[in-house]
C-alpha cells in the first residue's frame, strides 16, 4: 500500500525500527535527556519565543485542543473560533463543552479567510482566538500573520492549531504572535499516532500556571512542572517518543525545518502539476502544502476512494458527512516521493480509461 492520507502517513524505515524494539522503562536519566532533546527541536522547529516550553501529551491531537482550551479560557473569556470546516467545528464543540463563550466565524467549505471578514469583529471584546490553520477537512490554510495582527491589535490570545501545517507550511511563533501551537505525531512527524504536543509561549505558560482547570490527566501546569526533569506527569507513549526523537534529529540532519517545509512543497506541487490532467476540480482558495482537497466531476469520491484502496492499493483521504461522495484528499506529507505521485496518478488515469472516473 501507499499512503497518501494526511495521517497515519508513511513513516521513514529509521522511525519504524524503533516500533519493533523492546519499550524501555522511562523513568530515567536518559529518557529525560531524550525528552529534553524532543522539547528544544520542537521549540526550534516552531520558532518559538524565548522561555517558551514543549509538553508531550499521551492523547491524539483533539485531546490537546481540549485541553490548550481547558487550561487557557474560563467563562471569563470570549473565544473567537475561526470555522472553516469539521476541525473549525470542533473549536466550537469544545469550547460549548466547557462553557467557554464563544463567536463562530463561519467560512464556506474551501473558503479562505480574508482580512475583511475578519475585521468584521474587530474590536468586539474578544479575549481569544482559535484557528486550526489548516482545516484539514477541506485544504485552507489560512494566514496566519494576518491573523496574528489582528489579534494584537486585540490584544487576543492566539491559539495556532497546526497539526497538519506544521513543517509542512511556513510558520512562526514569534512571527505571528502566537501564543500556543498544537501539532501531533502522525503528521509531518511521520511517527505514529498517539502523541500530540502543545508549544507555550511565556505568556501562555503564565496563564497556565494560573488557571484551575478541573482536571487530573489534562493539567498543563502539571506537565510543565514534570517536563523541567525531562519526564511526563503519567505514563506516556514511550516507543512514540523514542521514534519522535529519531525523527526530530531526521529532520535536523536533512537540513532543518525550512528544508522540510521545501520539501513537502515540491511534493504537493508536483501532485498539483500532474492532476490537472484529470476530472477533478480544486476545493480549496488557498491550500496547505500537507493536502489537497479535491472534487471528482464526474465520479463519487467515495468510490474513488474504495477502489484506489482494493484494487490498487492505494489509500487517499476520503471526507465524511455531505462531503463524502463530493470530496476526497491527497496528502503530501509522511515519506513519500514524486515516484509516489506518479504510481497515484497512472491508477486514476487507468481508471479513467475504465470508465470509472
Amino acid at each position: 500500500m501507499i499512503n497518501f492520507t494526511v495521517g497515519p502517513v508513511q513513516s521513514s524505515e529509521s522511525v519504524r525500527s524503533i516500533g519493533s524494539e523492546q519499550v524501555p522503562y522511562f523513568r530515567t536519566p536518559e529518557f529525560s535527556k531524550l525528552m529534553k532533546e524532543n522539547e528544544s527541536l520542537m521549540l526550534e522547529y516552531a520558532d518559538a519565543p524565548n522561555d517558551s516550553r514543549a509538553v508531550f501529551m499521551t492523547c491524539s491531537s483533539t485531546g490537546s485542543m481540549e485541553a490548550t482550551v481547558m487550561n487557557c479560557f474560563s467563562e471569563n473569556d470570549k473565544v473567537l473560533v475561526i470555522n472553516g470546516g469539521s476541525f473549525g467545528q470542533r473549536f466550537v464543540d469544545i469550547c460549548k463543552i466547557h462553557e467557554i463563550p464563544f463567536v463562530s466565524l463561519n467560512l464556506n467549505f474551501g473558503e479562505k479567510l480574508t482580512k475583511e471578514k475578519l475585521y468584521k469583529y474587530n474590536e468586539q471584546d474578544f479575549t481569544g482566538l482559535l484557528v486550526n490553520v489548516d482545516e484539514t477537512s477541506s485544504a485552507v490554510l489560512y494566514d496566519t500573520t494576518m491573523i496574528g495582527e489582528f489579534c494584537k491589535k486585540n490584544n487576543l490570545f492566539f491559539v495556532c492549531d497546526c497539526v497538519s501545517s506544521f513543517l509542512a507550511d511556513p510558520f512562526s511563533m514569534k512571527t505571528c504572535s502566537a501564543d500556543v501551537m498544537i501539532t501531533g505525531s502522525q503528521k509531518v512527524l511521520a511517527c505514529p499516532p498517539g502523541i500530540s504536543i502543545i508549544v507555550l509561549s511565556p505568556n501562555a505558560i503564565s496563564r497556565v500556571n494560573k488557571s484551575e482547570v478541573k482536571s487530573l490527566y489534562f493539567n498543563l501546569s502539571d506537565a510543565l512542572k514534570n517536563g523541567t526533569r525531562g519526564q511526563t506527569p503519567f505514563t506516556p507513549a514511550v516507543s512514540i517518543l523514542l521514534q519522535i526523537n529519531v525523527r526530530l534529529n531526521e529532520i535536523k540532519t536533512q537540513g532543518g525545518a525550512s528544508a522540510e517545509i521545501d520539501r513537502v512543497a515540491s511534493q504537493a506541487r508536483d501532485f498539483r502539476n500532474k492532476i490537472k490532467e484529470l476530472p477533478f476540480e480544486f476545493v480549496s482558495e488557498s491550500p496547505s502544502n500537507a493536502v489537497t482537497s479535491l472534487n471528482p466531476i464526474t465520479a463519487k469520491a467515495s468510490d474513488i476512494f474504495s477502489i484506489l484502496k482494493d484494487e490498487y492499493q492505494i489509500w487517499v483521504c476520503p471526507n465524511g458527512g455531505d462531503k463524502k461522495d463530493t470530496v476526497f484528499r491527497v496528502g503530501h506529507i509522511g515519506y513519500l516521493n514524486h515516484g509516489d505521485n506518479d504510481v497515484l496518478i497512472r491508477a486514476l488515469k487507468d481508471m479513467q480509461a475504465r470508465g470509472l472516473i
